[in-house]
């Protein structure tokens, strides 16, 4: 991949809007705007589309949501200014655009395009182009199987809260004296369950909201630093911040969310670094964690930190086996699936 795998990036559109990097690579949308950035300098980019495996379409559904402030809106549907039929109109002409300009789209009915978007908003801005939907590789923070999402075309990026607060948990296994942590807001049906059968536990720290700043400074974060398993359930969506949050601070993450095609699965055996529940198992949490021997936990630790967090972590410019790489090497391994006669 490194010597031979080319990206061509289609040039049109209005630069100072919708096609390109995210304003600040900071919060949920940041792996959108880490990637962007990254591969706009990469050596994967060539300027020849006929030497391209793949050809990037530039959509930046995060730029539109914040081309006009939501306080000047009074209706949230609008999402910040520009409601999602226009982001769909916005989308459809942008790509009918690149269909009739060049020949590359028709070969394939874009089977060898792919788009990169970050959470919901980017379904719903991209759902007037069939053939987007269906054939485009699409790169999603949001990657539910029960859903739009196709595990064997598209692929699922990590959604990382870039910077992050404090640094790397490492050799500290001693001082987990915490089981099994969670904190947040209910905002799915497996949370409101989590919290309700283990907010009151004396051995699992679990609390229905985020904990306060009033009780001391980054106390959320260094709970990662305390915690031998972090217990990380879908929210809005089936993705969640947390599992990167967890792998980052060494705390092994236990993935409570049906349906969720996990980040760089064709690479990773996630059984060798997390635990992998079923949301039925919430009943039975605290006594599966239990149930992992000193053994069995050293070894997912260790996975954790020796060979996973430098997966998930966006760098500028980006380092060999980043996240960026990661989401690259997902898309060299999809190119081989798509023949057409040249």
């Amino acid at each position: 991949m490194l010597k031979r795998f080319k990206i061509f990036i289609y040039p049109d559109g209005d630069p100072n809007t919708y096609y390109q990097t995210p304003r600040k690579i900071t919060g949920k949308y940041a792996s959108e705007g880490y990637f962007f950035q990254n591969l706009r300098e990469s050596k994967f980019v060539t300027k020849n589309p006929n030497k391209a495996h793949l050809f990037f379409i530039p959509i930046s559904c995060h730029k539109m949501r914040g081309k006009v402030p939501y306080y000047l809106t009074s209706n949230w549907n609008k999402m910040q200014g520009i409601s999602y039929e226009k982001m769909a109109d916005i989308v459809q002409e942008y790509v009918e655009g690149l269909i009739v300009k060049y020949p590359y789209w028709n070969r394939t009915l874009g089977a060898d395009h792919f788009f990169v978007t970050c959470h919901d908003v980017g379904a719903r801005a991209t759902n007037k182009v069939a053939n987007l939907v269906k054939n485009s590789i699409r790169v999603v923070c949001s990657p539910s199987y029960n859903g739009d999402f196709i595990p064997h075309k598209d692929i699922a990026m990590p959604q990382v809260l870039q910077p992050f607060a404090l640094p790397r948990g490492g050799n500290d296994v001693r001082n987990r004296t915490i089981l099994g942590f969670w904190a947040g807001h209910r905002n799915s049906k497996i949370r409101v369950v989590l919290a309700k059968l283990w907010e009151e536990d004396d051995v699992l720290a679990i609390s229905n909201n985020r904990i306060s700043r009033a009780t001391g400074e980054l106390v959320y974060q260094k709970q990662f630093y305390r915690s031998k398993f972090c217990i990380c359930p879908g929210g809005s969506q089936v993705n969640s911040a947390r599992i990167v949050d967890s792998i980052h601070y060494g705390c092994v993450p236990v993935i409570l969310s049906d349906h969720y095609d996990l980040p760089f699965n064709d690479v990773l055996d996630w059984k060798r670094f997390a635990l992998l529940l079923r949301e039925r198992d919430v009943g039975d949490l605290k006594l599966k964690l239990q149930s992992v021997s000193k053994e069995q936990y050293l070894s997912l630790h260790r996975g954790l930190v020796e060979v996973v967090q430098d997966r998930f972590e966006w760098h500028t410019p980006p380092r060999p086996y980043d996240a960026f790489h990661m989401v690259v090497y997902e898309l060299w391994l999809r190119h081989f699936t798509v023949q057409y006669k040249k």
